[in-house]
Order: structure tokens, then C-alpha cells, then sequence
């Protein structure tokens, strides 16, 4: 009785999955930064939790349907999420320009007896202009870390693995290298994360993120909704990485 619950639920789950991917259709795009075509960079359907990699030219061909969340990620190029609306859906072409990851961090030292100088003067900089709010758009203070201000966007970077690890898999490729979380990881945060908050030097967060590669418990460390427990998590290995 078991076992025949267990293939009726199969033939449930399989009859969905079916009907899910009948509901999309291919949509064709180009990925370019500064007017040059991007090669190799992943397209996630963070929805379907499937994923392709542009050609040579920059070009994709995805699976997607109203709603769908698609994600534009490389190591070099800061994560970008687009969501599929009926516009996109009409024309059928995506083109997405890129923005490259900012990895040198600019060095300013202020001395406390400029301190009071420099502040001084920024304040009669902004005395002249006027502030309107906008109450449609997203507040974001950027003089907070991005511990402060949490993932972008409220990303599920568990659904990205997810259809990476799948697209990695369903490669025949044996050059194609074996996804770690810490090419997850590299998307969620920016450089300055880790050299301000973890004090990691800017040079060894490659190697910190693959030393924690192992010591993930799970990767529903990388939810939305479990965020606080991720910071912890980098927070506590970095002062073991640190002390080595």
C-alpha cells in the first residue's frame, strides 16, 4: 500500500513539473557590459530553478513565463534580477547591460584633527540643496554595511544554487568545475562586507569563502529568511580563518 502511494505521489509530482514547464516558453536575450557581449555569465530562472550560460556572444535562451524572477550572475559582474513581465513576455527579446563588480577598495585615512574640518565642510556642500522623498521608492542607506542592509533585493540565493547545481550537472563537460557555496556566497556580498565587517584582508576572501566551502551545515543558510544565522555563521569562521 506504501508503495503504491509513493508512485501515485511520483506520477503527481512528475504530472505538475510537467504542466509548470508547459506554461513557458522560450525567451531569447543578450547579455552585454559597456557595449561588449558577455560570454559565460549565468542565467538563473530563480522561479523554475533552472539555468543556461550565455554563448560566445553573449546570447541565451531561457524557459520563462509571467512572474518568473530571472538572475544575471558571473564572479566579475554584480548580481542583477529581472522579473519576466508581459512586455518582455510580448517582444520575446531581453537585452541586459551589466555592471561590473567593484573590487578595488579605495583607502581614506582621516585623522581626528581633520575629522572635525571635514565635516564641517561636507555640511555647507549640502546646504544647498533641497530633499524631496519619494515614498515609491526603497529607502537604502548606503553609509550602513551590507550587514546592516541584508541581500539584495531579498534574494532566495538557495533557489540560484539550486538551478546552477543543476545546470553544472546536466553538463557532460568534465572541464565544467563542481559548484561550491562559495560562489554563492561571492554574489551575496560586496568586497567591503568582508574586509570591514569580517576584517578579512581583501586578498584572502577567495580562500576564506572556500574554506568555509566544507563547513556549511545547510544550505538553507543562504534563505532570505535566514540571514542573521548566515552573518553568524561567516562572522564565527572568520575569527577561526583568521587566527590559522
Amino acid at each position: 500500500m506504501k508503495r503504491k502511494l509513493l508512485v501515485l505521489f511520483l506520477l503527481v509530482a512528475i504530472t505538475n513539473l510537467i504542466a509548470q514547464d508547459a506554461d513557458r516558453s522560450l525567451l531569447r536575450g543578450t547579455v552585454i557590459y559597456r557595449d561588449i557581449n558577455v560570454p559565460g555569465l549565468d542565467v538563473i530562472n530563480i522561479t523554475a530553478e533552472s539555468a543556461t550560460i550565455t554563448d560566445e556572444d553573449g546570447d541565451f535562451t531561457i524557459a520563462v513565463k509571467l512572474g518568473d524572477q530571472l538572475a544575471f550572475t558571473a564572479v566579475n559582474y554584480q548580481i542583477q534580477i529581472v522579473t519576466i513581465s508581459q512586455e518582455i513576455l510580448t517582444k520575446n527579446r531581453l537585452v541586459i547591460d551589466v555592471k561590473e563588480k567593484v573590487t578595488e577598495l579605495d583607502e581614506v585615512v582621516v585623522s581626528p584633527e581633520d575629522q572635525q574640518k571635514f565635516i564641517n565642510l561636507k555640511n555647507e556642500e549640502f546646504k544647498e540643496f533641497e530633499y524631496e522623498q519619494d515614498e515609491t521608492t526603497e529607502f537604502i542607506n548606503i553609509a550602513q554595511s551590507d550587514t546592516d542592509r541584508g541581500m539584495a533585493n531579498g534574494i532566495n540565493f538557495v533557489n540560484i544554487f539550486k538551478a546552477l547545481l543543476k545546470s553544472k550537472k546536466d553538463k557532460k563537460d568534465a572541464n565544467v568545475p563542481q559548484l561550491k557555496l562559495s560562489t554563492v556566497l561571492r554574489q551575496v556580498y560586496e568586497d567591503d562586507f568582508f574586509v570591514t565587517d569580517l576584517g578579512l584582508s581583501q586578498d584572502n576572501i577567495d580562500a576564506f569563502l572556500q574554506y568555509c566551502d566544507d563547513k556549511i551545515p545547510s544550505q538553507d543558510l543562504l534563505k532570505k529568511d535566514n540571514e542573521f544565522q548566515l552573518i553568524d555563521f561567516l562572522v564565527t569562521h572568520s575569527k577561526t580563518y583568521l587566527k590559522l
